[in-house]
């Protein structure tokens, strides 16, 4: 489908009320890029055949041009060890990157939610850099952010954590019972991280699902849902969705939807949004596989316009104090 004024105004009514969480994939990094190639020391993240590439160059990998970024990571992870990678992909997302046009409006967004005594922005990520939390704190917010802990060799490990604001992490061993989070209204927005995430304060921090077998330890964990903490799954069931930058030819992302969801549909109209194939034959399987999500439409467009586009019409349509 087109992005029209009745889709657009779909999802500013949704957003603007805090009823649509944004679930942010390895595209929505490239929002801004254009055709420039990635390399240590621009201002902006690689993508996976990118970041496949420096691990097999770093991590010495016998076929450099392999562009399986999963493939690689365990190749080094084997061949190098956990902290050799760590190490690699640390010197990556610790790094001087700004926030794009994307990150910046979802975080205005989280600011009039913020105003407007609205449900605050819960923003999904299967990310492991920071750019949303990056933007969230130049808009002035206080957030809390929540991620899986992925090393084998951690006693956290297969369980979520979660760091309030100026606060040290804390372990959600009891998800459904966890008060870390008010159930009824988030106070802060959050921003919950799915793969783990960067540490910039403390390396040994870092969290990443990246290899062949990290991936197989938590396809086989289960139901995902059963350990988030039950503020923000209430609202994973209830609230629409906004899949920005997620194509579902990548197999790794029906992994994420089946380890969250399963069988389950979703609840409430939600909306995928992707720039469209070259290919009419990926075009087609793209807008199948997305088919077979009931409840979510498919909307090729860029994603660069389709964030200006919003932009404009949620500060058109930005809610009023309450009285």
């Amino acid at each position: 489908m087109e992005a029209d004024d009745d889709h657009y105004g779909s999802v500013v009514e949704k957003l603007a009320s805090g009823r649509l969480i944004p679930f942010l994939g390895a595209g929505a990094n490239l929002c801004d890029r254009g055709d420039v190639a990635w390399e240590q020391g621009n201002p902006f993240l690689p993508s996976g055949s990118e970041l496949a590439s420096f691990l097999a160059r770093r991590g010495r990998y016998p076929e450099p041009d392999d562009a399986d970024l999963l493939r690689v990571s365990q190749f080094v992870d084997n061949a190098r060890g956990q902290d050799e990678l760590y190490l690699y992909l640390h010197e990556v997302f610790d790094s001087t990157v700004e926030a794009t046009s994307l990150h910046r409006f979802l975080a205005r967004v989280a600011r009039l939610l913020g105003e407007a005594g609205r449900p605050q922005l819960l923003a999904v990520t299967t990310n492991y850099d920071d750019l949303m939390e990056s933007a969230l704190a130049e808009e002035g917010l206080e957030f809390d952010v929540v991620w899986y802990e992925a090393k084998q060799n951690s006693v956290d490990h297969r369980r979520f954590l979660h760091r309030p604001p100026g606060k040290p992490p804390v372990v959600v061993a009891r998800p459904n019972k966890y008060t870390g989070l008010p159930v009824d209204r988030l106070e802060r927005p959050a921003v919950l991280k799915l793969h783990g995430c960067l540490d910039r304060e403390n390396a040994t921090g870092d969290s990443y699902v990246i290899t062949e077998d990290s991936y197989i330890d938590y396809l086989s964990g289960g139901d995902v849902g059963q350990l988030i903490p039950i503020a923000l799954w209430q609202r994973m069931i209830t609230d629409s969705f906004l899949f920005l930058g997620y194509s579902l030819a990548d197999w790794n992302m029906r992994v994420i939807l089946n380890r969250i969801w399963g069988a389950r549909k979703l609840v409430s109209k939600s909306w995928a949004v992707l720039l469209e194939p070259a290919d009419p034959n990926e075009s087609k399987i793209e807008q199948m596989l997305w088919e077979s999500r009931e409840n979510v439409d498919l909307v090729f467009c860029r994603l660069s316009t389709y964030t200006e586009e919003l932009d404009s019409r949620v500060s058109a349509a930005a809610p009023a104090s309450p009285a």
